[in-house]
């Protein structure tokens, strides 16, 4: 992508409806940007049917969610899960007896890792063994799948697979190093990518994140030209990430949190939905904002640019409704501290030359740097210290709150995609929300009217 092609128009959702299927390809864990779209699907009365990752047992075989378990999680999904594992990644997959790309990580030291070269015809085995082992599974899962689906029903994959983290100490230790490090602890990213280990990282990345974006939909073909020949529809979505439009200094613009390493597999997996859709198939990458999630919260800073959607609510009308949300954001923060102050800070750090190279979007994913470490690092840092309770943050509640704009927004452009590649800015977002809210109050303030005529 030479440009970020921003999602516009909020649409209202014309296709899915009662019975219809919602697949979520990926497994429902703690906070994340799926719960929103699955709000949709339920609100539509649709039949909600999930997948497992599975289990690794104490010999590291893969196995199927114990019946206890397997009760939990269609819980907590509110639907039927397939009990199939599907776990992407190839880091705990090895031949027979043989050692894991995990195993051969273990091996290396903070003092050693970066000049320490793998066997990378080794690791080819393994990652062929993992994508035989998925894709594989996959069939199964759509096999079942394809009982699942009555005659004249319309079906919504959503794919929600990220991540790909080898559990190694050595790793982890860098990891705390390259995302959280200031001063004396702060490690240059492009060394981790430089590195062995970080390509054979780079490279699970891409299997857990993006290529099983093109296993979903091969594996599902079969349903899909079922479905399309009685005359229904079927949809693809995933979740990338690739920077988001915000209000700096008065204007929408493109900016990002660096240093993102994933987004190779993100951009990745925006070239897997392009051509999926030059073969006529209506399968959509949406970029999302930043938010806070069990996974996001590794990147110290990324939930910086979520704070000027408070911004954007002001910018878009959002009247008193957007009122609401600062005053309830100001109320998590400590005394002699107000939002003023917080966005002062944000102010601070996007004006700074420091980050104005960073605000290249030709140049994505760029690597991290001393000073700019520093900075968003040390002001995240800041201005988590502003608040009354460091676990109750302002950011989880705009996290809350672009989980609900983005689910909206993208099951409503599902219904007429316009592309396989958009970005949810906070423009967008915030017209989203405050639309919602607005009728809402609407609504509440007309039953209020009518109760006091009765009366």
């Amino acid at each position: 992508m030479k440009n970020p092609i921003a999602l516009e128009n909020i649409s209202k959702n014309t296709v899915f409806r009662k019975g219809d299927v919602f697949v979520l390809f990926g497994e429902l864990f703690g906070r994340g940007y799926a719960t929103g779209l699955l709000d949709q699907a339920r609100k539509a009365g649709m039949q909600i049917v999930g997948i497992t990752v599975g289990r690794r047992d104490e010999n590291n075989a893969l196995r199927p969610l114990t019946s206890e378990e397997l009760l939990d999680a269609e819980t907590r999904l509110g639907g039927k899960i397939i009990n199939v594992p599907l776990m992407a990644g190839f880091d705990l997959d090895a031949p027979e007896g043989g050692r894991t790309p995990t195993d051969l990580l273990a091996g290396l030291t903070l003092e050693s890792w970066e000049r320490e070269k793998l066997d990378w015809d080794y690791i080819d085995q393994c990652q062929a063994i993992a994508t035989k082992r998925f894709t594989d599974s996959a069939a199964e899962v759509m096999t079942i799948l394809d009982g699942m689906i009555p005659a004249g029903r319309n079906v919504f994959f959503a794919h929600t697979m990220a991540g790909g983290i080898p559990k190694a100490k050595v790793f982890l230790v860098i990891a705390n190093r390259i995302y959280k490090g200031t001063g004396a602890r702060h490690m240059s990213s492009q060394s981790l990518i430089d590195s062995d280990m970080g390509k054979l990282i780079l490279r699970n990345f891409d299997e857990v994140s993006a290529n099983t974006f093109g296993h979903l939909i091969n594996a599902s073909a079969a349903i899909r030209e079922r479905v399309e020949a009685s005359g229904g529809q079927v949809r693809y979505t995933a979740y990338g990430y690739h920077g988001t439009g915000i209000l700096i200094d008065g204007e929408y613009r493109w900016q990002t949190y660096t240093n993102y390493t994933q987004g190779y597999a993100k951009m990745r997996l925006e070239g897997i939905a392009e051509a999926a859709w030059a073969e006529g198939i209506k399968a959509s990458v949406y970029n999302c904002p930043e938010i806070r999630t069990n996974s996001s919260d590794v990147f110290t800073g990324i939930e910086l640019p979520l704070i000027p959607l408070l911004l954007a609510l002001k910018k878009e009308d959002g009247g008193q409704w957007a009122d609401e949300q600062w005053r309830a954001c100001e109320a998590l923060l400590a005394d002699g501290f107000t939002l003023n102050d917080v966005i002062a800070k944000i102010a601070k750090l996007q004006a700074s030359d420091v980050m104005v190279p960073f605000y290249d979007f030709s140049s994505w994913p760029m690597p991290n740097s001393q000073t700019q470490a520093d900075l968003t690092i040390g002001t995240s840092n800041e201005i988590t210290a502003m608040h009354r309770d460091s676990k109750t943050l302002i950011s989880d509640l705009l996290s809350s709150l672009v989980v609900e704009a983005t689910g909206k927004l993208i099951f409503g452009a599902s219904s007429q995609p316009s592309g396989p590649v958009q970005w949810l800015n906070h423009d967008v977002v915030a017209r989203c929300l405050n639309a919602s809210h607005g009728d809402q109050e609407r609504a509440a303030d007309n039953s209020e009217a009518r109760q006091t005529a009765v009366a």
